[in-house]
């Protein structure tokens, strides 16, 4: 297989573990009723039809951190260059995602008035967990 194919896949694979991660993480603070204390509505069910969409967003978001360790010269930094990259799926969903496609205005501000910054902090998660798993899916070479 064609190295660049491999990375390729290997950052699919981080980006939906890294989603993984990051639902958990949103899961569970909603359960604990987290985001409730802050007057936030952000406590989903831990189900498949929530999950799915998660995990498919997070590989895609797993390809646009390909571009930062595609070229043999960059692939140093890895956790370092996931976290920069996460904050473009923050960006996406405050500046996207609530105001047009669900309607929750912007920044999320109809789910409550800290909605971005537990977007911003839930997608870091993403970034740290896919960093420290491409890192380790790529090996050494």
């Amino acid at each position: 297989m064609n190295r660049t194919l491999a990375l390729i896949s290997v950052c699919f694979c981080a980006g939906l573990l890294g989603a993984l991660c990051s639902s958990t993480v949103t899961w569970l603070f909603g359960g604990w009723g987290i985001p409730d204390m802050l007057g936030v509505s952000l406590a989903p069910d831990f189900t498949k039809q929530w999950l799915y969409p998660q995990l498919i967003w997070g590989g895609l978001w797993g390809l646009v951190y390909f571009l930062t360790v595609g070229a043999r010269s960059s692939r140093r930094h890895w956790t370092r260059k996931a976290l920069w990259i996460s904050i473009l799926p923050s960006a996406f969903q405050l500046f996207i995602v609530y105001p047009y496609w669900t309607h929750h205005d912007l920044l999320g501000f109809g789910l409550g008035q800290f909605t971005a910054v537990f977007i911003v902090a839930y997608n870091l998660v993403w970034g740290l967990s896919t960093g420290i798993f491409s890192r380790l899916l790529w090996g050494r070479n």
